[in-house]
């Protein structure tokens, strides 16, 4: 095991499975202490069985980002374990896919709380213990395609990712005198239960597509010629949130193999 981030403190929300479970499982085997962040209970075993396997003090709680209160409790328990937060990652988001005329004002509301008021609050509440130690940080929201381009029938999930990519700016420039550095990532397509069902609701819409079709078709024509992983999304991360990449911030890159080229 390599120990590139032995000593510091990672909080990764939205990491009970998926991605987020992968960036977290990367960072625990750099030598990293890991809080894991989920409303799913399951956070807690994915946290003990990451620490099982890296040998690092993982830890999970369950929170809600959209929460100031549950917010401010992760962070707490990040500081009071490990006496420090060096690196966050704004991974937790939700989708839902419909028609303009059937969006719901409740889905509307919950995709926009989730991704961009949610990425806001654990930013925020990250900043002020980066800023006590005084050792700087970094910030790595998650942004996605879509705040590169809109697709069909989710105008609130890329209105809250294009709203990642404005915080992100912000931030980077308010936070830049206490070296804390602030950028976000645009996945692509990549195996999760998120992409399960957008492959389901947009096949549903789009056409007659059988489940994997529409997927497939879409992976078709990625310039490189296949889905994203978690390691290729946690491979930039690490890159981001490293010594090396101090000279970066206010940046949102692609990691899509090549499906936007701006």
């Amino acid at each position: 095991m390599t120990a590139r981030y032995a000593g510091q403190g990672v909080m990764v929300t939205g990491a009970a499975r998926g991605i987020g479970r992968g960036i977290a499982a990367r960072f625990a085997g750099e030598g990293a202490s890991v809080l894991l962040v989920d409303t799913d209970p399951s956070v807690e075993d994915s946290a003990r069985e990451l620490a099982d396997d890296s040998g690092t003090r993982t830890l999970g709680i369950r929170a809600d980002v959209t929460s100031p209160e549950d917010v401010a409790r992760a962070v707490g328990l990040a500081e009071s374990t490990w006496g420090r937060l060096d690196v966050l990652v704004n991974n937790a988001g939700v989708i839902t896919i419909s028609r303009l005329e059937d969006l719901t004002h409740d889905d509307w509301q919950k995709v926009l709380t989730v991704n961009t008021t949610g990425t806001f609050l654990c930013a925020q509440a990250a900043a002020a213990a980066m800023r006590r130690y005084g050792r700087g940080g970094r910030i790595l929201n998650a942004a996605s395609g879509q705040a590169r381009q809109g697709f069909l029938y989710t105008p609130h999930y890329a209105a809250s990712k294009f709203g990642v990519v404005g915080l992100t700016q912000s931030l980077a420039k308010e936070l830049a005198a206490d070296r804390i550095t602030v950028n976000a990532y645009c996945p692509g397509i990549v195996g999760s239960e998120m992409w399960d069902y957008n492959d389901r609701a947009w096949g549903r819409l789009l056409g007659d597509y059988a489940p994997g079709e529409l997927m497939a078709e879409w992976i078709a024509g990625i310039p490189l010629g296949r889905a994203g992983t978690h390691d290729d999304i946690a491979n930039l991360l690490l890159f981001l949130a490293s010594r090396e990449a101090e000279y970066i911030t206010g940046q949102t890159i692609n990691v899509d193999g090549g499906m936007f080229m701006n």
